[in-house]
């Protein structure tokens, strides 16, 4: 069977082309995921600060709930979620003196790490942490040039100096949240080799200072320095419920926004390879099927000879297995250079950390073409499914058929899928942070539900548009009949290019959406407001209130971005939060608070959508996390629902400013008579007073356009792939069609309209069903968001996404066309029976 199977792929290596690529494409594009996903998963920080220290006791750094449940014959299930920290939880001041008296400790050494606003920032645009100089002893840094600072002094790693063009003796200005400081550089520190540490810029203040500077408690962490033999059972002991890292765990007691972060990115490899996964799948059945297609008197010899449909069906199995693993061999290869690329890209687009590098893997690139293997193989059983059963005697006539029957099953496979796309959009909230994943879901499963009953569509629509082409004449008239006695081929084009249309439309459409919606939000947010005051890198809460104070201003707003964590069903969850201070007799925004009130000793506002997942009611007390860890209980005072580019929920700014380790204000709103711009500027040279307030990014927005990008070139490149192939098999097959048409006395220019306007009939299919599934998806998400339905959110998108994949369709339909009719031979073939 083996010998059989590649004969006949060398024999029909054109109606095979189609299925090769796209069994390329799909494991390139799977090992290239794999390598990003493998690699994010498996990164490690570039540098260990604590390089020189034995163990590390670190404060908070995720919030751990367990919840139990009671099961029969009185069995205790625990289950137990954590959710990350933005911030770092403290330790008490004492601790590290009681871990310095355990045996074998050479020393503790007390790390106070926290975020700076500096003139500039370190390598590879790495933010700047501060500490104090016992803490560089940790790395080690080791002086270049000056000493350590007393006073007012600071000693900055090399590359800091360099970047600033600093030395010793300058004055620097540096923000934390507790106020704006001019500190003088009194040395230059560098670890040993280096300029610096990657990820981190350093700078070091004296140990005394420290506290007041950074507005802590107590230590972040505490680096132990040991003898090798020192037990560590009894530093945890003395430790407590502090959590104890040796090895290569210690960089986990760094500062959070010190380290890389790859949550994000996480997500969008795995999206890319379930996106991949799902593309191979929709567009190998139908290339395979279509190949299928064109060697039916082929399977039909072979029923003749004896082949059962189940010998059958292991050929075409085998051929598919040995298509795909051909096709894997360069794709692997080419998935090492995609993931080069996405990872230069995200890059670029600060998706991922700069120091973020894609690690060589041959166990991922062997599963890619594995799953490569696989998705063709399952392609090519669904594809052959009904062909093998053809009937002995078709070898004997002049076209072979395939079976009918199988509709009864398509219609199933449709109800079901559209049933699920029906389901997510009535019940799932897409107007919260799923909303777009399940507007992906929704659509998939609609393009389900169009393939199922692709030919059912095609003809029901090839009936009205037939109608329509043949106002052209006889060659439109021809074309439109040929097109609706042409069901399945029209279908297996029109499929690809709904798949390319709705996907994309959708997706770009909703994003579009989003962004519309988050920027009308914030003009409204901030409509109250005369002018808003910002600062390089961020306010002192301190600052807020003094412009607060000053004469003229009538009202104040003040936000601090934090994220803040609640519990949920025994699980803790993260949000976008805003610390927000008020002031004046007038408001300076509005967020359109729909119950209570804002403001209140000890209370906070959330959104519309967090309190009705929450259940919670104004008045209800709610345990909350901030972003070092520390719990409060604040009571609900106001629900509002302009949340969109601000957060779920508004903290009292004085809480966050304690308890977020950056802590600082992004920007005042001010309400003001007469020129106080004029004040501002006198008083705070550095601030800056605009007038109008831009609309606030996403903050995961380099995350999500580096989605769209990868969902872009995956739906493209797959749907590309089968439209082309599948106008080119077709016009291959149809050279006798067009023989007889040439020796009926057609002409190649009358034999060329008819066949474009058959691809625009199959074109117009494809996107009225493109345009269906894009219009339910939209106008659902639409409808979720703010109540308004819409079907078309940025025209020019549609318009240019419509014109583009119309333009792709009629290439793919008139070049291969083109081809066929320029072969001399083509009368000839008439006679070739």
């Amino acid at each position: 069977m083996m010998r059989l199977a590649l004969g006949t792929l060398r024999r029909h290596r054109g109606a095979y082309l189609g299925s090769f690529l796209a069994a390329f494409l799909a494991v390139a594009l799977l090992a290239g995921a794999g390598l990003l996903l493998f690699s994010v998963l498996t990164a490690k920080p570039p540098a260990d600060r604590f390089a020189a220290a034995a163990a590390v006791v670190s404060g908070d750094r995720e919030v751990t709930l367990t919840t139990t449940k009671k099961k029969k014959k009185n069995k205790v299930k625990s289950k137990t979620k954590s959710e990350r920290l933005t911030g770092a939880g403290t330790l008490p001041a004492d601790l590290a003196g009681r871990i310095a008296a355990v045996p074998g400790v050479v020393d503790a050494v007390a790390d106070y790490a926290f975020p700076v606003v500096f003139p500039v920032r370190g390598e590879d645009d790495a933010p700047v942490v501060g500490h104090g100089w016992a803490s560089a002893a940790l790395t080690p840094y080791t002086l270049r040039e000056g000493r350590p600072p007393a006073a007012g002094e600071m000693v900055i790693d090399a590359d800091l100096a360099a970047r600033g063009g600093l030395s010793v003796g300058d004055q620097v200005q540096i923000t934390t949240r507790t106020g704006v400081r001019s500190v003088r550089v009194s040395g230059v520190a560098a670890p040993d080799g280096r300029d610096g540490l990657a990820a981190q810029g350093a700078l070091f203040l004296a140990d005394r200072q420290v506290p007041a500077v950074s507005g802590l408690d107590g230590p972040t962490a505490i680096a132990v320095l040991a003898e090798p033999a020192t037990d560590l059972a009894a530093l945890r002991a003395v430790a407590g419920d502090a959590p104890v890292f040796t090895g290569a765990d210690k960089v986990r007691g760094d500062l959070p926004g010190a380290l890389p972060d790859y949550i994000g990115p996480i997500s969008i490899f795995g999206f890319t390879i379930g996106i991949t996964a799902f593309a191979a799948v929709f567009v190998l059945t139908g290339t395979v099927a279509l190949g299928v297609r064109q060697r039916l008197r082929d399977l039909a010899l072979l029923r003749t000879a004896g082949a059962t449909p189940g010998q059958l069906r292991r050929l075409l199995g085998l051929e598919s297995v040995v298509l795909a693993a051909v096709a894997a061999v360069p794709a692997m290869p080419v998935g090492v250079v995609v993931a080069g690329l996405v990872a230069a890209r995200f890059r670029a687009l600060g998706a991922v950390p700069a120091q973020f590098t894609v690690a060589f893997n041959v166990p991922v690139l062997i599963c890619a073409a594995v799953a490569g293997v696989l998705v063709t193989f399952v392609a090519a059983r669904i594809a052959g499914r009904r062909a093998v059963r053809i009937a002995p005697t078709q070898a004997l006539t002049e076209t072979a058929t395939a079976p009918r029957g199988g509709m009864l099953v398509r219609v199933v496979a449709a109800l079901v899928t559209a049933g699920g796309a029906v389901a997510v959009l009535i019940f799932v909230p897409l107007g919260g942070p799923l909303g777009m994943g399940m507007s992906f879901v929704s659509s998939a499963l609609l393009l389900c539900a169009v393939a199922a009953l692709g030919p059912v569509l095609a003809r029901g629509l090839t009936a009205v548009v037939g109608r329509v082409a043949a106002l052209g004449g006889v060659t439109g008239w021809l074309a439109g009949t040929v097109a609706r006695a042409e069901s399945r081929r029209v279908a297996a084009v029109a499929v690809p290019l709904v798949l390319m249309f709705a996907i994309n439309a959708t997706m770009l459409l909703n994003s579009s959406l989003l962004g519309e919606l988050t920027g009308d939000e914030h003009a409204a947010r901030s409509a109250p407001a005369t002018a808003q005051v910002t600062g390089p890198g961020g306010l002192p809460l301190s600052v807020a209130g003094d412009l607060a104070a000053l004469p003229g201003v009538t009202g104040a707003a003040a936000t601090l971005p934090t994220r803040a964590i609640v519990a949920q069903g025994g699980k803790p969850e993260d949000y976008p939060s805003q610390g927000l201070f008020t002031a004046g007799r007038e408001a300076a925004i509005d967020l359109d608070v729909r119950d209570g009130q804002l403001g209140g000793e000890g209370t906070f506002a959330a959104s519309a959508y967090l309190v009705e997942q929450h259940g919670w009611r104004v008045g209800d007390e709610v345990p909350i996390w901030l972003a070092d860890g520390y719990q409060v209980t604040l009571r609900l005072a106001a629900v509002y629902q302009r949340a969109r580019g601000f957060g779920e929920m508004a903290l009292p700014a004085d809480l966050v400013a304690a308890h977020d380790p950056r802590g600082l204000v992004a920007a005042v709103a001010l309400r003001y008579d007469g020129d106080v711009a004029a004040g501002i500027h006198q008083r705070w040279p550095a601030l800056r007073v605009t007038p109008a307030v831009a609309a606030a990014r996403a903050g995961d927005a380099q995350n999500q356009q580096g989605a769209w990008e990868l969902m872009v070139v995956i739906s493209l490149g797959f749907a590309a792939i089968a439209v082309v192939n599948t106008f080119a098999i077709a016009a291959s097959s149809r050279r006798r069609e067009y023989a007889d048409l040439r020796l009926a006395g057609a002409t190649a220019g009358q034999v060329h309209r008819m066949a474009t306007r058959e691809a625009a009939i199959t074109v117009t299919v494809g996107l009225v069903l493109g345009a269906a599934v894009t219009a339910v998806v939209v106008g659902a998400f639409s409808t979720a968001q703010d109540g308004i339905f819409r079907l078309i959110v940025d025209p020019v998108t549609y318009g240019g996404m419509l014109a583009g994949i119309a333009a792709l369709g009629m290439a793919a339909g008139a070049l291969p066309i083109r081809a066929v009719l320029r072969r001399r031979d083509l009368p000839a073939v008439a006679d070739d029976h």
